[in-house]
């Protein structure tokens, strides 16, 4: 807009010639800067009034536009009046008898002289007195939009050179008048747009949420689907799905559109407790059950009796644990260890896991029965490359979260920044996206987002490797301990002279660790008994 309010004065060029006087030669580079300034409308006329008057020392100038409702009403007032002494105390007002004759004058599309008496009789904006006056018409394409006046209190023959000249800068504040407008449209316009796709996508956003859950695609709806149909239930819930996924967050929607609603909601991450310990940590201990047991401690079963238990990682639970917790489905009741009293429990039991559990019921170290307990009612967690459409609404999601938690105004997120999450394939699926989403506000310093993508391949590639080397080293060196020890009690596991005592854990552990492994256990029986057909 400035560039062509700025286009327009340098068009004068066709009329500037050596006839013109210096005055008008500098009131063109003043009226140029004045186009050129990067402000609202009523500055702009404001600016261009006063660079007229100081142009050609008239004792008034003002420019009034059209009144866009009323053709005869004028608005946008900006005046200048050289003689400080002769100011009324009232701001200047155009009436309505000056309205009709200047509308008269926009319509004609003409320049108007007044002089003498007839100059005196017509107010300029409430003010008389003036014995020369003389209005130029703002016309552009056809369209008027106002009028620009200027007076003496002196007579003064307006010159057919100066009338000329005036009448081709008044078609330049036109055009410059025009430009300004449809810039302020246009920015009214941004803004309303701008505000309506805040609006929008606010709307969407929480039309998208399932409870804490962000998306709408068609995989994680028809997941939700599940939800809501099991939730107002009593039937045990086995969730799946990829690591990172939000597994927990379905468990929680579950249990909040449960008629357990406004009881507790106990998490337990299985794959998190020793394995000598989950067993206590489940279904809680008597004082002096084992060392260290040094008071009576209330299980979680026991803690969330009359609510919902989310069991996760259940892949993780010994087999001796297995047997305990399936019992506690089909019965709702249990010991706790080192009790003989049984234990009664209203509980609904939320499970899930990231493994595939048949593997697992295969080599005997995940219990089939427990499997069909906990499989009642399956739902399936789609992984992140599955619902790449709800990329933009999840980062929009965690953008917003962020940026109010570190204080900053992210408004926007850059359109190649969305282009490149949605291709991206994300392993670590949500959680990872939340983390590439944070450590990106945190970044930023302006008011749109944008992510270098170095950043998330350098994460894939680079930080999950060594995590599965390292896993593989730990089974390994774990299959090497355990295959050294039986050998060495010559494959009794149990016993002052067993593997499980020169190892250090309880015999149920090595036992789950024995089947977790694949361990042939009685192959060191075998070498036993050679050993003694050799003596023999």
């Amino acid at each position: 807009m400035t560039n062509a309010a700025q286009v327009a004065f340098d068009e004068t060029a066709e009329f500037v010639s050596s006839e013109l006087s210096c005055k008008h030669v500098q009131l063109l580079t003043a009226l140029t800067a004045q186009a050129s300034r990067n402000v609202d409308l009523y500055a702009r006329i404001e600016g261009l009034v006063d660079s007229i008057g100081r142009g050609i020392h008239c004792d008034c100038a003002y420019i009034a536009l059209v009144d866009s409702e009323d053709p005869q009403s004028f608005r946008e007032l900006a005046f200048r009046y050289a003689n400080r002494s002769h100011l009324v105390q009232q701001s200047p007002i155009i009436s309505r008898e000056e309205g009709l004759w200047l509308s008269q004058i926009v319509e004609l599309g003409q320049s108007v002289t007044f002089v003498g008496h007839e100059s005196e009789s017509r107010s300029i904006a409430g003010l008389t007195g003036f014995k020369a006056q003389c209005h130029f018409p703002l016309v552009t394409q056809g369209r008027g939009l106002g009028v620009l006046t200027l007076a003496y209190f002196e007579e003064n023959d307006f010159q057919q050179r100066e009338i000329s000249f005036l009448e081709h800068v008044a078609a330049q504040i036109a055009i410059a008048i025009e430009n300004s407008c449809a810039h302020h449209e246009i920015a009214a316009l941004k803004e309303k747009l701008e505000c309506e796709r805040v609006y929008v996508e606010d709307e969407i956003l929480a039309g998208a949420k399932f409870e804490e859950i962000v998306g709408s695609s068609a995989a994680l709806v028809h997941a939700l689907g599940h939800v809501a149909r099991v939730a107002p239930t009593e039937s045990t819930v086995l969730v799946t799905g990829e690591s990172g996924t939000g597994k927990e967050l379905i468990a929680r929607a579950i249990h909040k559109r449960s008629r357990r609603a406004d009881r507790p909601f106990i998490r337990v991450n299985c794959a998190a407790i020793p394995q000598s310990l989950i067993a206590s940590e489940l279904f809680g201990h008597e004082k002096g059950a084992f060392t260290g047991a040094i008071e009576r401690r209330l299980g979680r079963f026991e803690l969330a009796n009359g609510g919902t238990i989310f069991l996760d990682e259940i892949g993780d639970i010994p087999t001796d644990t297995q047997v305990a917790l399936l019992r506690v489905l089909q019965e709702r009741e249990f010991e706790r260890v080192g009790g003989g009293r049984t234990v009664s429990v209203d509980v609904r039991v939320v499970a899930a896991t990231n493994r595939d559990l048949k593997p697992a019921i295969e080599t005997g170290t995940f219990r089939l029965d427990l499997f069909y307990r906990l499989n009642v009612f399956p739902v399936r967690v789609p992984s992140l490359r599955e619902r790449r459409d709800d990329i933009p609404l999840l980062a929009k999601y965690f953008v917003e979260r962020y940026a109010r938690s570190t204080g900053k105004q992210i408004k926007n997120i850059d359109r190649k920044t969305l282009e490149l999450l949605q291709a991206y394939d994300w392993p670590g699926n949500i959680r990872e996206l939340q983390n590439v989403i944070e450590r990106a506000v945190i970044l930023c310093d302006g008011a749109t987002l944008s992510i270098n993508e170095g950043i998330m391949h350098r994460e894939n590639f680079e930080t999950l490797r060594p995590s599965t080397a390292l896993s593989e080293t730990l089974m390994n060196t774990e299959t090497e301990m355990i295959e050294a020890a039986l050998k060495e009690c010559r494959g009794r596991v149990s016993g002052p002279l067993g593997a499980a005592v020169k190892l250090g854990i309880p015999r149920s552990t090595l036992e789950s660790r024995i089947k977790s492994l694949q361990i042939d256990k009685h192959s060191f029986r075998s070498e036993r008994s050679a050993s003694i057909q050799a003596i023999r």
